[in-house]
């Protein structure tokens, strides 16, 4: 894992201690980053193709890469849609390698291997490849080891949905064999999106399970059932739509904030209308289990960190 410039962090430790004095996630330090709506998909538990946008210029995509480098965050997440489909992918990765934070890029193009992928991972921290069903792109579980030799961390991250939760334990057997590491999400139900929400309770006792027959391997934070369970979702993390406004408090809701394009973030989330947003995410009813919002706080907890995280760092022999 790469070891970032020590004024880099300096702002995200100055978000954490603000939040912990105010008892509030005020200043994020995860962005979720959709950087185009197309995709090669149309998964039934996801709505990102019905919706679809005019991607930003390279330039705009800067300004924004900008402004997340002069924030709390402390990982912007390349997203879509699929970011590949993006001509100018190489130009922003290579960009992105300037901020001060790290990158995780999410893709699930089953080509993969037909992109100068190996240039890219240059410029990659974490490199997260959605495997699942309704991807319908398993055999990508067959490339694991050359994903794996990439000079990046490489997480295969899959969506569970209800019927799919049994199908876990061979996914696991195989990134544990083959030299990978995954984090498991649960399919949230979307607007305009079929309801695959799988039953947590059964998804919670198979993670237990799996944890310890494939030690090192998941990280997934068990404190997302705990802030399920609590109705406690954190606006510790956020997303940027593919046109450039940020979700504020979050995209289930649908609510956009400012576009962060020509707005400073910092100075926005300091603002009445930010504060409303936190408000609203507070008292909202709907419990929906988005992940990214369940399971940011557990990062701010040492012991799930080290539970999170450890797969990342520790990087052992594995059986073939």
């Amino acid at each position: 894992m790469r070891i970032l410039p020590l004024t880099y962090y300096f702002p995200t430790i100055k978000g954490l201690f603000n939040n912990l004095i105010r008892q509030k996630s005020v200043y994020p330090f995860y962005a979720s980053f959709k950087l185009t709506t197309r995709c090669h998909f149309g998964c039934r538990f996801c709505n990102v193709k019905k919706d679809p946008v005019k991607d930003l210029s390279t330039e705009e995509i800067k300004e924004i890469l900008k402004n997340l480098s002069r924030s709390s965050i402390l990982m912007t997440s390349f997203e879509g849609g699929e970011p590949l489909l993006r001509q100018d992918i190489a130009e922003l990765l290579y960009f992105a390698r300037s901020c001060k934070f790290y990158l995780l890029f999410t893709t699930s193009a089953k080509n993969i291997l037909s992109y100068p992928i190996k240039e890219y991972a240059r410029y990659i921290d974490f490199l997260h490849v959605s495997i699942d069903e309704g991807h319908d792109n398993m055999e990508m579980f067959d490339i694991l080891p050359s994903l794996a030799s990439l000079p990046c961390q490489l997480s295969v991250q899959t969506v569970v949905t209800r019927d799919t939760i049994d199908a876990l334990d061979k996914k696991v057997q195989i990134c544990y064999q083959k030299g990978a590491n995954i984090v498991v999400i649960p399919a949230t139900h979307m607007d305009n999106a079929e309801d695959c929400f799988p039953d947590l309770e059964v998804l919670e006792r198979k993670l237990l399970y799996l944890r310890k027959r494939y030690p090192n391997t998941i990280h997934t934070p068990q404190g997302y059932f705990k802030a399920f369970r609590n109705h406690k979702c954190s606006s510790g993390s956020v997303i940027i739509a593919a046109d450039g406004h940020l979700y504020y408090p979050c995209h289930i809701l649908g609510r956009k904030g400012p576009d962060l394009r020509n707005t400073d973030l910092m100075s926005w989330l300091a603002s009445s209308e930010a504060e409303e947003g936190r408000q609203l995410m507070k008292t909202c009813q709907r419990n929906c289990g988005w992940y990214q919002y369940y399971s940011i706080d557990s990062y701010t907890s040492v012991s799930s960190v080290v539970d999170a995280l450890l797969p990342v760092i520790v990087k052992k022999k594995r059986p073939c």
